[in-house]
């Protein structure tokens, strides 16, 4: 099983948006970024994508939903944040599912690798979480989680 953790592609400037911030949408380059995406993670072939009920976390898994032909799931716990129980439950869902895709906040992402860490991730790179970035971790029922590689995020431009 692989698990992909990406964090959601640019959406502009927090502090410029007027609104509620759930609705808050990619950018025109993060829109690019998503593109990219998707032409990338699908080459994972994952069996379920999950989501932040935030517009741009789900807009970062469109196009990985169009290419697979997968639904994209609302999931709460990917909010901004999450508690420490929804985040072990979120890694504990995980080691029970094939390859799966997680969109998420900058809060989360890295709530997410150190619990995967705790639990025997390893990695070569340093533990950073850009936007639109990817971390694909493998996971074995046997030998439980292992190596992580870093997905640099795509330029956008």
């Amino acid at each position: 099983m692989t698990l992909l953790i990406v964090r959601h592609a640019h959406a502009g400037v927090r502090r410029e948006w007027n609104g509620d911030d759930r609705l808050r949408p990619l950018s025109d380059r993060g829109q690019r970024q998503a593109e990219s995406l998707g032409r990338t993670l699908a080459t994972y072939e994952p069996k379920r994508l999950f989501t932040s009920p935030a517009v741009r976390c789900r807009q970062t898994l469109e196009p990985l939903g169009r290419a697979t032909g997968l639904d994209i799931v609302d999931d709460d716990r990917l909010f901004e944040s999450p508690t420490r129980g929804d985040i072990e439950s979120l890694v504990d869902d995980a080691e029970r599912r094939r390859t799966i895709v997680l969109s998420s906040h900058g809060d989360v992402v890295p709530a997410l690798l150190h619990e995967l860490v705790d639990r025997g991730m390893t990695h070569d790179d340093r533990l950073v979480w850009q936007k639109a970035c990817t971390w694909v971790v493998d996971y074995d029922k046997r030998d439980g989680w292992g190596r992580a590689s870093y997905l640099t995020p795509p330029r956008g431009r």
